[in-house]
C-alpha cells in the first residue's frame, strides 16, 4: 500500500471555514507535512458534516473526524492537540502494514503486571487468551450505523470537525499524527492495527479522537457475556485504564459490553 499524502480539496466538497495543519515527522527529523484540514470553529451541527462528509470518503480520499480538545482557558491554550504546536508528529501509513493486531495485543498484555495489579485470582491474570472471534454480521450496515452514532454524539454540543488523509477510520489516527495514548505507546500504528481488526470484526468506525480519547460506533458487538468477556480481554490490553481507572472490574466492564453501540477508550 502506498502512503498517503493529503488530497487535494475536492471542489464540490462542502466545507466550512478552515485550514490545513502542518505536523513534523516523529522525534522532530525532517520537514512537516499537512496532516489535517480543520474547521476553524466549533459547529453546533457537526453531526450532519461528519455524515456529509463520510460518504463522500472513499472518493474524496479524506476521513472526517470529530475531534475532542483538551482546553485551558486560564493559560490561553485552546485545541489541544489540533491546533497546539507540537502535538501531531505523523508516522508513515505504511508502518501499519507491517504489524499484526494479535501480536500487538499479545505484546500489550502483562500478566506478571495484571497479577500484581488485580491479585492472583484476577481474570486478567493469566496469558493471552487470544482474540476475541468475529461477532454475527451486523444488524445495521457499520457505515450507517456510524453516521447514527456521529449525530447522538454530537447532539446539542459544538464540536471541532476534521479530515484526516486517509479512507479508513483506523489508518487516520496515524495519518494525523495522533498521539494520545502515549503514556501506552509511543507508536499509534500499533493502536490503527487493533482498530483495523475491530473495522474488521465487529463492524467498528472511528467517529471522535480527543486529546487522549477515542470513541468507535460498533455495528456488530459482542451479545453474548462469554464473548464480551474475549472482547474485554482485547480492551483492557489496548487500554488497561478503562479498567484501572474506570470500572476496576473486569466482569462488570465486559457485561458493560454486551449490545454496546460505542466502545470509548481514555489513556491517562
Amino acid at each position: 500500500m502506498a502512503d498517503f499524502t493529503f488530497p487535494p480539496l475536492p471542489g464540490d466538497l462542502p466545507l466550512p471555514p478552515g485550514d490545513v495543519v502542518h505536523a513534523t515527522p516523529l522525534r522532530g527529523r525532517g520537514t512537516a507535512r499537512p496532516v489535517l484540514w480543520l474547521a476553524d470553529e466549533r459547529m453546533p451541527d457537526a453531526g450532519a458534516w461528519w455524515t456529509r462528509w463520510y460518504a463522500a470518503r472513499e472518493r474524496t480520499g479524506l476521513y472526517p473526524l470529530l475531534l475532542g480538545t483538551l482546553d485551558d482557558p486560564y493559560s490561553g491554550v485552546l485545541d489541544q492537540p489540533w491546533r497546539t504546536t507540537g502535538d501531531l508528529a505523523y508516522r508513515s501509513v505504511r508502518a501499519i502494514d507491517a504489524l499484526d493486531a494479535e501480536d500487538v495485543l499479545r505484546d500489550w498484555w502483562e500478566p506478571e503486571v495484571n497479577r500484581e495489579f488485580h491479585g492472583a485470582d484476577s481474570a486478567l491474570a493469566r496469558p493471552w487468551p487470544g482474540l476475541a472471534a468475529p461477532s454475527d454480521p451486523a444488524r445495521t450496515d457499520p457505515d450507517e450505523f456510524a453516521g447514527l452514532v456521529a449525530a447522538q454524539l454530537t447532539t446539542g454540543e459544538s464540536l471541532l470537525t476534521g479530515l484526516a488523509p486517509a479512507r479508513r477510520g483506523a489508518d487516520a489516527l496515524t495519518a494525523v499524527g495522533w498521539h494520545g495514548p502515549l503514556n501506552h505507546t509511543n507508536d499509534t500504528e500499533e493502536i490503527s492495527v487493533v482498530v483495523r481488526s475491530w473495522e474488521e470484526r465487529f463492524g467498528a468506525r472511528v467517529v471522535m479522537v480527543g486529546f487522549a480519547t477515542l470513541c468507535l460506533s460498533v455495528a456488530a458487538p459482542p451479545t453474548t457475556r462469554e464473548h464480551a468477556r474475549a472482547v474485554a480481554a482485547e480492551h483492557y490490553a489496548f487500554c488497561p485504564d478503562n479498567i484501572d481507572q474506570g470500572t476496576g472490574d473486569f466482569e462488570e466492564y465486559a457485561r458493560e459490553l454486551v449490545n454496546a453501540s460505542t466502545w470509548s477508550f481514555w489513556w491517562d
